[in-house]
């Protein structure tokens, strides 16, 4: 597969994004599933797995560093703090944004632990906790550099200016938020600022969240399925959004690809500093997926994928009110 820059490491192009096999679409994966899926993308030429404390609580961690520790030096391996599961009144763990410099710290000693390594190659902050600066959480993470616990620093779901602030304190290896043909919110600055900056971009949910893999049963959607949260997943929505998918395959048949390889592989051409993290459950799928490294896509094609769909096309917010006000990407 080809190689790409994750800020200083060289990794495949395509990474595997390690939520999906614990975490936001229904039930879990097996251990079992999992092995075989980690182990199928490391032996496919995978060398970047995305994993957060958040994905299933520390589930997704504790099974990467179960099955890929004793292969550590294969790979590069990122992972996020600043968004973990805490115990409420009644002891059940909940989701909680904490960007303060010393629950980052806790969570990063937690993590090593659940992933069997010395080091993490890549540590995002999940989310920016809009009642900490900025500063003060890049501040934490730049110590858990100097302390030899993490390699480099990233950031999730962030603007440009916070971006700016927080390259001010230390150098941000790569940023990683929603992008894929339905969800253009990079391009409106945040894009153009890791460009001049010099940090990568890695791009999650680069299929839609299933949504240009084909026809979808959103009725049908698990009771935690996060989609069922989506207003572009909500019926009316999804129906009218639905609508582009007959000429969107019609391309990808002219191409010879299949749906999911199209998308990852329109994902490909914005960029050599783009880097798709596709999640699955499934070796066919991630095989799938794996397969857009070797699409070409003529000037032509990507014109007429981006006039079906774009901003203007696509129906409804990426995320509900709460979602939306936790995150501090730009919108249109």
């Amino acid at each position: 597969m080809q190689q790409r820059q994750l800020g200083p490491f060289t990794v495949s192009a395509i990474g595997l994004g390690c939520m999906n096999i614990c975490h936001a679409y229904g039930a879990p994966a097996s251990e079992a599933e999992a092995e075989r899926l980690l182990l199928a993308a490391l032996d496919a030429g995978v060398t970047h797995f995305d994993t957060a404390a958040l994905y299933g609580f520390g589930v997704s961690e504790t099974l990467v560093g179960k099955f890929l520790s004793k292969h550590r030096a294969k790979f590069t391996l990122a992972s996020k703090c600043g968004m973990t599961g805490v115990p409420n009144e009644q002891g059940v763990k909940v989701r909680v944004i904490d960007g303060r410099p010393g629950t980052i710290k806790a969570t990063c000693e937690e993590a090593l632990q659940r992933l069997q390594t010395e080091v993490i190659d890549l540590y995002y902050l999940h989310r920016w906790d809009k009642q900490v600066p900025i500063e003060d959480s890049v501040g934490a993470l730049a110590d858990l550099v100097r302390e030899g616990k993490i390699r480099s620093i990233g950031l999730s779901e962030v603007s440009a200016p916070t971006l700016r602030k927080a390259h001010a304190v230390h150098p941000i290896a790569a940023l990683q938020t929603e992008y894929s043909l339905w969800t253009r919110n990079p391009e409106i600055a945040v894009l153009q600022a890791c460009r001049e900056l010099g940090v990568s971009f890695v791009a999650f949910s680069p299929v839609a969240r299933g949504f240009l893999c084909g026809p979808l049963d959103v009725a049908g959607f698990d009771a935690k399925d996060i989609r069922r949260t989506m207003p572009r997943f909500a019926p009316d929505n999804y129906a009218r959004n639905a609508a582009l998918l007959p000429a969107y395959n019609a391309i990808a048949a002219e191409v010879g690809c299949t749906p999911s390889q199209l998308a990852i592989a329109w994902l490909l051409h914005q960029g050599n500093d783009i880097l798709p993290i596709p999640g699955t459950r499934s070796v066919e799928h991630l095989m799938d997926d794996l397969g857009a490294a070797d699409v070409q896509l003529p000037a032509d094609v990507i014109a007429r994928l981006n006039a079906l769909i774009n901003r203007h096309t696509v129906h409804g917010d990426r995320y509900n009110d709460q979602a939306n006000r936790e995150v501090d990407t730009e919108v249109f």
